[in-house]
């Protein structure tokens, strides 16, 4: 039953995560939003969407180490795994902007986590906990990242073509948003909001049931199982634009949701209740900033901005490793 629970769960968050975005996506387009912002917030939303459910489902039933390992392990499994698959379909082009500045704001995301989840060694106190304080500073940084990404996305001007008309951008060209009236973009929103809701709690319960059931932590359920499961949309993403010689869309859509993931999703959680760090130690954390950095290292100084088939199954080793490495301490 436990494990009807979790995929029925995973499925519903999964089908929801998809109306959701659909349908708020067509409200966007009718009252004409860029392109281009309805990509960087909502389509972006909708790839964590399944992480998020998870996360406050768990924060609000109290199941601390589901909520964080989710985060954790989700971030680790896509800096690794995503782009370590990716690679291995096709070598990835990591643009100059993403090496500057995304990529190190994401590690930097990832070291405040481990600050704030070191209560323990920093302030001495009895356990680490993420506090509510911590949730709302994770919200502010989350407005500055938006306020970052809204600056980066305002079109520049463009020199005009040969017939004198002005060339389309190309994040306007790829970005395609179904049409549709507009009851049916609420019925969509609606529809997917529910079914985040509803599968989220699902998710958890069985998650929580195959824990007690196989004598598991939720810590390493979190971590595994549940990281894995919600990951699915960006493992998904990632692959088709692979398979479509698009794989430089891994690593902005890894980025974006690691970001996402830690500022906005750890954020809403924390602020619900406080989440106290039982099974996730400094090791998981130290893993998920060191991931983030062997990404930036990979592109940098080994294949000139190219993540390459050879660093992509390095990448997939080290999450094996890491994996194995929590089944043998069970």
């Amino acid at each position: 039953m436990d494990i009807l629970f979790l995929i029925g769960g995973l499925l519903l968050i999964l089908l929801g995560a998809n109306g959701l975005t659909d349908g708020a996506s067509a409200v966007a387009k009718r009252f004409h939003i860029p392109n281009i912002v309805i990509g960087l917030t909502i389509v972006a939303f909708g790839t964590s969407a399944p992480e998020l459910a998870v996360s406050v489902s768990s924060a609000i039933k109290g199941s601390a180490d589901i909520a964080i390992g989710n985060v954790v392990g989700s971030n680790i499994f896509n800096a690794l795994m995503i782009v370590g698959c990716t690679a291995m379909f096709a070598p990835i082009v990591v643009q100059r902007n993403t090496l500057v500045k995304e990529i190190p704001l994401c590690i930097l995301a990832s070291l405040a986590l481990l600050v704030m989840g070191n209560d323990i060694l920093l302030d001495k106190t009895s356990e680490n906990v993420l506090s509510i304080t911590d949730g709302l500073i994770l919200l502010c940084f989350m407005a500055i990242f938006l306020s970052y990404t809204f600056a980066i996305a305002k079109p520049h001007p463009q020199p005009a073509t040969q017939d004198g008309e002005s060339p389309v951008p190309a994040a306007e060209e790829e970005t395609e948003i179904k049409d549709m009236p507009l009851w049916r973009s609420v019925l969509y929103i609606v529809g997917g909001l529910a079914g985040l809701i509803y599968g989220g709690q699902f998710f958890v319960d069985g998650a929580s049931g195959i824990a007690r059931t196989l004598g598991v932590s939720e810590s390493v359920i979190g971590l595994t199982i549940v990281a894995g499961g919600t990951s699915l949309p960006e493992l998904a993403t990632s692959i088709v634009a692979a398979l479509k010689k698009n794989p430089e869309i891994a690593i902005g859509n890894v980025v974006g949701s690691n970001l996402f993931n830690i500022f906005f999703v750890l954020g809403c959680s924390a602020s619900i209740t406080p989440l106290h760090l039982g099974g996730i130690n400094n090791l998981d954390l130290l893993v998920m900033v060191g991931s983030s950095i062997l990404l930036w290292l990979f592109g940098v100084f080994f294949g000139k901005r190219i993540i390459t088939r050879v660093e992509g199954s390095i990448l997939i080793a080290c999450y094996v490793g890491y994996t194995a490495w929590l089944i043998y301490s069970l």
